[in-house]
Order: structure tokens, then C-alpha cells, then sequence
């Protein structure tokens, strides 16, 4: 079987004169934070997008004048000579969608809440009767808005989200990856039925582990009813900084590494222009795929990647994934909050200086590896003379290429002590390491994997990127026992810290604090940006927990759903605090609420 890059064919959606999906590259997007009334801000945000690189600007329209709103700044923006198609946000309200539709270029509609209204989290059983009536109720309130939309030349999108899942596919599928799936496909069949093409989906989470599957029983589903609308690719809520970074590019590069994807945009708790260079540079390291060689893997690729693997010492099994720093250029430093498991010394002499990280376990090449204490050797895969000979209870085993042939993986199977690590070098070090797996697997050979890429990145966000795609898409798929990233110039106290933080990102292993965080809209009523930054400065030592920071009620009771607390906004200057889906304090004015929640904190006992 062969492995490689190959973008999922899908059909072409008019989107004004920036058509999506088909052949045309991967299009940029991003969404304004102001709103649609005050006329110069959104003009001038909308400018600052497109500068950065917008291909399609989004307008929440979150009532009728809103939507009407829409038709001048678009007006605004041709005088000014741009003319990128814009797109309104509607929740709750169809109206103001089927205004929308006669001034921008493309309209979202949330399944969750076009019909079915304000979630209210309460469970209610639905016959086969009254679950077709509500179906029927989602038609007669659908259909015209098609023909609307048909009549302007204007595209929708349908955006699922998995905050914002409506009480009746909650009810029947609970808060899954099938409810998504279905309430999407409520509207798209109708879509289907009423030969309306210029559809485009989204499936979003702030988990990244529901998203990638969400989107990838989607397409799955859609295949299996002959339908191939583009995709919109995004992780909700991904918050800031390096995190949000990071947790953007394993959800969204997974899914593009796997051709799925026709659109993306990064959402930042940042200005909207910052997101734009962000989502380039994701899906031009994509693309870079495209033409390099293809990797043979044997035919249980077809089954899947994911592999159970034995336990040596505490890598592998059911244990997290370990996380290794590189030291083999030199002493590095030793960051407390992201202390790696283990380090590796490469050539260098053990010490046991804070340089070299004192009583943190070592690693060093097999000439140089002498029976101390809390030191391990690392063989190259070609001595198994000397590997087969080695009595130490722990030995890694660096792999490259086609280092390991039938005979190098009997004896790994046969080594209870061993753990490879695959040092790959492919260009598509994803499908590089898929194709091991398979022989592995194949071979039934259950030793433990330590995935290790060498980058060369210019700079810390291009390199977070990067290795959070080729990590992330890996571990989501249930591939790997632990991470080493070494780079050619950075100390491996940062590049710890990326590793860390991709494992939080995939949910394999918590080690901080996490901020559920959405980029805000013209919904957001207060300084989203700054209250992000004093809610991290009152709670980031509390790790483990998870912290919600909304700027509305549209998506913050669900999408923090998982959170164990939720700050989101209420109104103009004002703020409910969550914890979990419980409200327990309300209309908390902006000013004191981060207080307020770091005094709920403490009530409940999480406090650290």
C-alpha cells in the first residue's frame, strides 16, 4: 500500500470572485472582532485582514440591523478597492440570516440553533414521531433561505459546533462525535434535495481529540451518500500565544496531512490580522507534500495506525507519553514547569550538574554508556551484537531509514528493556512513521516508540507549528510512547515546553493549566484580550484545570462544557461565572470578575 499526500477531491463552491474548494488552493480566513454598527472600526479591521492575507472576512450579525449593517461596510470596502467576499455569523436568528444573504458573499448558519433555538441542557425522549416533526419544522424554516440565497448568488456555510449542539440531537446522541455528524447532516441532505450546491461544512471543538474524529466521521459519512462538499477547518476556543498555536496546528494540521480541509482559520484570542500568517504558514508547510515520494506500508494501513505496545520501564503500555530532552550539542537548560523525563547526553560524559539536570534519568550513546545509576544506553540499530549483549533494564535503540529489516525487529520483540527511537528523515515524516507502525504491527512487534524529528525552523512559532503537526497528527492517530525534538540552534528548555505543550493539546498528558479561550466577535462585550491575560496571570500555577473564557453565551456553556471553570460574558461590562456547565454566579461586573472567579476557585477547593 502506498502512503502520501493527496488533498480529498471535493466540489466547488461560488464563494463572490474567491471560489473554494475543487482544485483552488487552500483559502485563509478570519473573523472581526468589532461590530457591524460601528461602520470606520469594522472597514479598518477589515482592511487589516486582508493586508495580512484574507482571502474571506467574517462579520458577526447577531440581529437584523446587524445584517442590514453588512451591505454599507461591504460598499465601504469596494470604494476603498477591496474586494473580498465577506460572510456573516448568524446564530438564533433566521431573519438576520436571510437579510445577510442579500449583502455579503456567504452566510453561517449554526444547525444547533437556527431552528431549534437556546439550548437549555435538559434531557427530553423524542419519538421516531416528534423527531421527524422537529426535521420537518428545520425544512419549512430551511428551504426558503436556500431559495434566498440561490436568488443573491450567495453561499452558506453550515457550522457545527460542539458547544452549541441544540437539546434534541443531545437528547437522541448526547455531546459525540455522532450527534455532530448528524445535525450537519439534517441540513445537508436538504441541501442535497433542493440541488442548492454551494454548501460548505465546518465541525469545530476546542478539543482537538472530537474535532479530528468529528470532521473524519463527516467525510466518511458524507462518501458513503455520494457527497463531497469543501470543508472549513478550525479548532474553536484554541486561546493564545504559543498554546493557541500549538493547539490549532495538531487539530488542523492532522486533518490537512490527511487532504481533508478547503479552508482554515486559526482562532486566536489575538487581533484577527495576527491569525492570518499563522493559517499560511500551516498550510504551506501542508503543502509541501505534494510532491514528495510516496511511502510503501504494508496493507493493514488500511485498518488504521493506532498500536498497543508493552511497558519498559515507565514508557509504553498505559503510561503517558514521556517527553526527552536533547542535549547532545551541549549542557541545556532545565525549565522546572516542563522538566523532561529524560535526557539525552548523546557523546557528552554524564554529570550530575543542574546543567545536565541533575537526578533527571540520562541517556547517552552505547561507546560512552557505563552501569551508573539512572543512566541508560542508546544503541544505534545496526549493533545488535552489543544490544543483544547489553543487560541494562532500560535501552533505547535509535532507528532511521530502513534501519530495521525483519531480523532488527525479532530482536526487538524479543527485548522486554528495549524502545525504539525513530529518528525519521521523509520529508512526510507523518506518513514516514504510519508505515512503520504498520510493519511493526505486522510483525507483531509491541515495542515501545519514541517519535524524534530534527528541525532546522528559522524562528519559535514556525517551529511550534511544525512539530505540533508532525507530533500531533501522530498521537492523535495513537501513535507514540514519547517526544524528542532537537534543533539546530534552540535551547532544549523552549523546545520542552512545545512538547508539553502538543501532549496537552491531544489530550495525553495535562501539565499546566488549560484556557478554553474564544478570538471574540462583535458579540464580546468586554476587553477579551486583556481579561485573558489577567485570568492567566491569577490561575496559570493551577495545573490541571481547565479554564473557559467567552466572550458570549452563544458558544460558552458548551464549548467549555469540559471546562472545570468558565468566565463568559453577559452583557456590555459584565460576566457569569461557570463552574462546569453550573451558572453560579451571575451579571458579575467585568471589574471584579476575575476576582470573583479566583474566590470560586478557592470555595470549591481547587485552589493551589
Amino acid at each position: 500500500m502506498i502512503l502520501r499526500y493527496r488533498r480529498r477531491p471535493s466540489s466547488v463552491v461560488r464563494i463572490g470572485n474567491t471560489p473554494l474548494g475543487g482544485d483552488f488552493p487552500l483559502r485563509i480566513q478570519s473573523m472581526a472582532t468589532v461590530s457591524t454598527m460601528d461602520t470606520e472600526a469594522a472597514v479598518q479591521q477589515a482592511v487589516r485582514m486582508i493586508e495580512a492575507g484574507a482571502e474571506y472576512v467574517r462579520y458577526t450579525a447577531q440581529g437584523e440591523r446587524e445584517a442590514r449593517q453588512l451591505g454599507i461596510i461591504r460598499q465601504a470596502l469596494r470604494a476603498q478597492g477591496y474586494n473580498t467576499p465577506l460572510v456573516a455569523d448568524i446564530h438564533f436568528n433566521p431573519k438576520a440570516a436571510s437579510l445577510a444573504a442579500a449583502n455579503v458573499e456567504k452566510v453561517r448558519i449554526n444547525p444547533g440553533n437556527y431552528v431549534d433555538g437556546v439550548k437549555s441542557f435538559r434531557q427530553t425522549v423524542y419519538t421516531e414521531e416528534s423527531y421527524t416533526a422537529e426535521i420537518r419544522k428545520i425544512r419549512e424554516q430551511f428551504v426558503p433561505f436556500l431559495e434566498l440565497c440561490r436568488k443573491h448568488g450567495t453561499a452558506i456555510r453550515l457550522g457545527v459546533n460542539h458547544g452549541s449542539l441544540s437539546d434534541r440531537i443531545l437528547s437522541r446522541y448526547g455531546d459525540t462525535p455522532e450527534g455532530m455528524v448528524a445535525s450537519c447532516m439534517e441540513y445537508l441532505r436538504i441541501c442535497r434535495e433542493e440541488h442548492f450546491p454551494d454548501a460548505v461544512i465546518s465541525i469545530k471543538a476546542s478539543n482537538t481529540v472530537v474535532m479530528v474524529q468529528t470532521v473524519r466521521l463527516l467525510v466518511r459519512t458524507m462518501e458513503a451518500e455520494d457527497m463531497h462538499y469543501p470543508l472549513h477547518l478550525g479548532v474553536t476556543e484554541a486561546g493564545d500565544r504559543e498554546d493557541g498555536r500549538i493547539k490549532s496546528a495538531a487539530g488542523i494540521g492532522s486533518l490537512l496531512a490527511d487532504g481533508l480541509g478547503d479552508t482554515l482559520r486559526v482562532s486566536l484570542s489575538e487581533p484577527p490580522e495576527a491569525e492570518i500568517p499563522v493559517a499560511r504558514k500551516l498550510a504551506d508547510y501542508i503543502r509541501q507534500r505534494e510532491h514528495h515520494a510516496p511511502v510503501e506500508a504494508p496493507d493493514t494501513a488500511r485498518h488504521g495506525f493506532s498500536r498497543a505496545t508493552r511497558t519498559a520501564g515507565h514508557i509504553g503500555g498505559t503510561c503517558p507519553p514521556v517527553v526527552i530532552a536533547d542535549h547532545s550539542q551541549g549542557a541545556c537548560t532545565i525549565d522546572d514547569a516542563n522538566r523532561p523525563d529524560f535526557i539525552y547526553l548523546g557523546a557528552n560524559q554524564p554529570s550530575g550538574s543542574s546543567k545536565t539536570g541533575g537526578a533527571i534519568p540520562r541517556i547517552v550513546d552505547a561507546d560512552c554508556w557505563e552501569k551508573q545509576p539512572e543512566t541508560y544506553p542508546c544503541f544505534r540499530a545496526s549493533d545488535t551484537d552489543r544490544l543483544s549483549r547489553c543487560t541494562a533494564p532500560l535501552k533505547f535503540v535509535e532507528c532511521t531509514g530502513s534501519d530495521l529489516d525483519g531480523d532488527r525487529i525479532r530482536l526487538l520483540r524479543q527485548d522486554p528493556s528495549a524502545v525504539i527511537v525513530w529518528d525519521g528523515r521523509h520529508p512526510d515524516y507523518i506518513n514516514e512513521v504510519r508505515a512503520l507502525v504498520c510493519r511493526l504491527r505486522q510483525a507483531h512487534c509491541d515495542t515501545p516508540l519514541i517519535l524524534r524529528r530534527r528541525y532546522r525552523e528559522p524562528d519559535r512559532e514556525t517551529l511550534q507549528l511544525h512539530a505540533a503537526v508532525d507530533f500531533g497528527a501522530l498521537l492523535l492517530d495513537g501513535i507514540g510512547n514519547g517526544l524528542m525534538l532537537s534543533h539546530a540552534t534552540l535551547d532544549s528548555g523552549l523546545t520542552d515546553g512545545y512538547l508539553f505543550s502538543i501532549l496537552q493539546a491531544v489530550r495525553l498528558r495535562i501539565s499546566k493549566t488549560e484556557y478554553i479561550s474564544c478570538p471574540g466577535c462583535g458579540r464580546t462585550r468586554y476587553d477579551l484580550q486583556t481579561v485573558v491575560a489577567r485570568v492567566k496571570a491569577a490561575t496559570s500555577h493551577l495545573t490541571g484545570l481547565k479554564i473557559g473564557i467567552m466572550g458570549c453565551i452563544v458558544n460558552g456553556p458548551g464549548e467549555m462544557a469540559d471546562a472545570d471553570y468558565g468566565y463568559v460574558g453577559a452583557g456590555r461590562d459584565c460576566v457569569n461565572l461557570y463552574r462546569g456547565r453550573e451558572c453560579r454566579l451571575r451579571n458579575i461586573p467585568e471589574a471584579e470578575a476575575v476576582e470573583q472567579l479566583v474566590q470560586l476557585i478557592k470555595d470549591s477547593g481547587d485552589w493551589k
